[in-house]
């Protein structure tokens, strides 16, 4: 039944819920979920802000009570309930959520694990000093307001904001049918891509990476590889890979993971609950406690490892199994003219650019017809008190009128101004008819017309408001700019690392109880023959370097095992620590078993490149005199835990590992003072797995090879060898005679007591350095220029005066530098008395 004038429509059910939830999509697209491209805010944010703005709190007012914030925003531009303006307004304080906060919160407002912030009524809060350049000139007319929802008040639909907010802060939110998901930039980075796209606006994004390289997330972390990275910039889609940041560390004696930083949006609480919900069923092996030593200095998460476990294999499996490692999918959608539209970053500056343009003009206008009204009135002003004359016949006008508007009347027609400039001069003070204040309204006058030329100038010419938009973005960045906090890993991604980092000269160092370092080649300095040398490395007790090579970042380098294992690390890879520094250990880097160690390391470049891998090949020898010979090429697709070198027999250690081509010679050197030349010939090429041949026949049980070199060219290369004791030799390659593989080999240095055994042979050139590292860790580096070539069978000269129970531990060749500074040798009697000279 229907009432008296009520009428009944009938209406498909199907059509109305159409037309009825396609408007509340709309609204929930377009009111609700979604950034405005423009100032990178939803109206909640904006709300929050202006009506900060319009209460007065701003970054120099003192702090006012959450409630009343809330009760403002929500009372005259938001009705839709407290606890929504409440939780936007907490969101913009968290150091962990904003990149850069635009509110300024006291109180607890939450934390990383999760924690809720405490009621409205607790906490308080103003306007961060960035939120004022967002809401800049915002009464200079310079964008549209819209009524609010009773229609009382108006409110700003977009913000003039000078800061890339939507860049530097980035978006998320669930509309209807569609997200976003904006990820947060650097803002030093941004207005550098910013003002480029200024200068050029045909440049490609390719060319903005290089302003603008990544997120840079609150939180900092690791960004894996580059390929979702740039797929986000270029398309406005991608998957982003995000590290936490960890190290290693001794605890207590026992090794541990350190967790510095977590990913973005990461909840630290649940990420270690969960973890240990992992330990607990075994998924999850190698740790046996978990510490959050988190405090008000910063993050700090400890995971003690037990005894067997091997740190860098645990912390694979934490980026596998645990929060430790999280995907950001980047989604950029935003409005734009009120429409979703998907941007890449170029989309992004134009619309934000384009939005600063049409701000700077509005302004202007508007402060030119401020300039022009002021300009008028003082017209007037001029007309009215230019001579003592007129101003004392305007006295009279306004003295002898009955009311206000004959007087306004008596000055249009005596003095032929406009109604504006007569009700200017009624409103005069008397103050201001004296001959001093004349002089000021004449100068406020030529400043005013000054002020109005350049306005006309700038709306004149782009060029000039460009100028000014940079010039103001500028200013941004001095006061707010700061360091990436987010770290870029290339490695993964299809960009290079080697873009990034310099293929510069370095020094890698391993010691005897696996501690590898790369220090950069500059560090070290020559010095003459004889010297005592610098302080290289702080090693453990009972440590010492073992190994010192010379090699460039862009290398590959092979690790070897006594057990005959191959591992594979970049040098860049290798940490850097400074020459004083004892390193990393090895098992940090690579999976390699707690009972074996490090023999032999190959440094070699391109391993993707196939001409060069099968053309090249690895010889390796144990210290029994087993040889053998294998295609680099079966080494060029490591294996995280190692592939098999060589097949090494019970009893025997690999100990030396070299790179050769096909035509080269290789001698064979043994404790007790013995060389063995033979052809590459001798030794065809093996599979990876086999154990080898016959190199050297040792003259008893207690000799063993200590080393290997490739010769080249016997005429030109000279050998050079070194005993325990600090005596060495250089000789010609072509004093050791041809043999046949297998042989005894010939004397090479005269071993006696005073020299001791045989500790290493090495292939040098006047071109080269050596570097000489004995047992306490003591480093001379000496030019092989200065060693002059003997014969084969003498006892050589000492090379290193070493104090007492001291020996030479390791020495090596480094390519000669230019300019390297010569030292002095150090003589000092009182801490080298006990030298023992020849």
């Amino acid at each position: 039944m229907t009432g008296e004038g009520e009428k009944l429509i009938p209406i498909n059910i199907e059509d109305e819920m159409k037309s009825s939830y396609i408007d509340y999509s709309m609204s929930v697209i377009v009111s609700r979920a979604l950034p405005d491209v423009r100032d990178g805010l939803k109206p909640v944010h904006r709300r929050v802000l202006f009506g900060m703005h319009e209460l007065g709190v701003t970054s120099s007012s003192s702090y006012k009570k959450s409630a009343r914030i809330v009760g403002e925003v929500m009372g005259k531009y938001h009705p839709h309930g407290d606890s929504s303006v409440y939780d936007t307004m907490v969101r913009l304080a968290q150091e962990w959520s904003m990149r850069y906060q635009l509110v300024d919160g006291q109180g607890n407002y939450g934390s990383i694990d999760g924690d809720p912030p405490a009621a409205m009524r607790y906490t308080e809060a103003r306007l961060k000093k960035i939120s004022e350049d967002i809401l800049s000139d915002i009464d200079k007319d310079t964008v549209d307001t819209q009524l609010n929802f009773d229609d009382t008040l108006e409110e700003p639909k977009v913000m003039p904001t000078r800061i890339p907010n939507l860049l530097i802060n980035g978006a998320s939110g669930i509309a209807v049918g569609m997200a976003t998901n904006m990820a947060p930039h650097n803002l030093s980075e941004s207005i550098d891509a910013i003002c480029a796209y200024i200068e050029n606006r045909e440049i490609t994004i390719e060319d903005l990476i290089q302003y603008i390289k990544a997120p840079d997330f609150p939180t900092g972390g690791i960004i894996y590889g580059y390929e979702g990275v740039k797929s986000a910039f270029e398309t406005g889609r991608g998957r982003i890979v995000l590290r936490g940041r960890a190290n290693f560390e001794e605890v207590h004696g026992r090794e541990a993971i350190i967790v510095t930083e977590i990913p973005y949006q990461v909840n630290k609480a649940d990420m270690i609950a969960r973890t240990a919900e992992l330990i607990k069923e075994d998924k999850l092996q190698g740790i046996s406690e978990i510490r959050d030593e988190s405090d008000r200095k910063g993050m700090r998460v400890v995971y003690i490892l037990k005894n067997d476990a091997i740190p860098n294999v645990v912390l694979n499996l934490l980026y596998k199994y645990t929060a430790l490692q999280t995907s950001f999918s980047v989604n950029n959608i935003a409005l734009v003219k009120g429409r979703p539209v998907q941007l890449n970053l170029k989309d992004i500056i134009h619309h934000f650019v384009e939005h600063r343009h049409d701000v700077v003009v509005r302004r202007t206008n508007y402060l030119l017809r401020k300039a022009q009204e002021r300009a008028h009135i003082l017209e007037g002003f001029m007309k009215v008190i230019a001579t003592q004359d007129s101003l004392d016949l305007a006295i009279k006008i306004i003295r002898n009128s009955s009311n206000p508007s004959e007087a306004k009347s008596g000055l249009i027609q005596e003095f032929e101004l406009s109604e504006i400039q007569a009700q200017a001069v009624l409103d005069l003070r008397l103050a201001r008819l004296t001959g001093m204040e004349l002089d000021k309204i004449r100068e406020e006058y030529e400043a005013i017309m000054k002020e109005i030329e350049y306005l006309n100038n700038i709306l004149n010419d782009e060029g000039l408001r460009f100028q000014i938009i940079k010039e103001e973005l500028q200013e941004i960045k001095k006061k707010y700019g700061d360091e990436r906090r987010t770290e870029i890993n290339f490695a993964g991604g299809e960009m290079s690392i080697e873009d990034i980092i310099p293929d510069e000269k370095v020094v890698l160092t391993i010691s005897k109880m696996g501690y590898i370092k790369r220090t950069s080649l500059s560090e070290y300095k020559t010095q003459s023959r004889g010297g005592i040398g610098n302080k290289a490395a702080s090693t453990r007790d009972e440590d010492f370097l073992e190994y010192v090579v010379s090699a460039t970042a862009h290398q590959y380098m092979l690790f070897f095992t006594e057990k005959g294992k191959c591992f594979w690390l970049r040098v860049y890879e290798v940490p850097e620590g400074s020459k004083a520094s004892k390193g990393r250990p090895i098992q940090n880097l690579i999976n390699i078993e707690s009972n074996d160690k490090v023999k032999a390391y190959i440094l070699t470049h391109d391993l993707k490149n196939e001409e060069y891998t099968r053309n090249t090949f690895v010889v390796m020898v144990t210290q029994k005199g087993t040889i053998k010979k294998t295609s680099l090429e079966a080494y060029s697709r490591p294996r995280s835990n190692g592939i098999n070198a060589i097949n090494v027999r019970d009893g025997e250690t690999l100990i030396s590992a070299s790179l050769t081509s096909g035509n080269d010679e290789i001698m064979l050197a043994t404790l007790y003072g013995k060389a063995l030349r033979f052809p590459q010939e001798k030794l065809r090429s093996i599979g990876r797995n086999a154990s080898g041949v016959r190199g050297i026949t040792l003259g008893d049980d207690k000799d063993e090879v200590i080393g290997m070199v490739i010769i080249s060219d016997s005429e030109k290369d000279t050998v050079l060898v070194v005993s325990e004791k600090g005596y060495g030799k250089r000789t010609h390659a072509d004093a050791y005679r041809i043999t046949n593989r297998g042989g005894k080999g010939v004397i090479t240095l005269n071993i006696t007591e005073k020299t001791g055994g045989l500790i290493a042979i090495q292939k040098v050139s006047d071109d080269n350095d050596l570097m000489i590292i004995n047992k306490s860790g003591v480093a001379i580096r000496m030019s092989v220029e200065e060693l002059r070539v003997m014969s084969r069978n003498t006892q050589g000269v000492r090379l290193i005066n070493l104090r007492k129970n001291d020996e030479i531990a390791a020495i090596t060749k480094i390519e000669k530098e230019e300019g390297v500074e010569i030292e002095e040798d150090i003589k000092d009697t009182e801490n080298y008395s006990d030298l023992v000279n020849e």
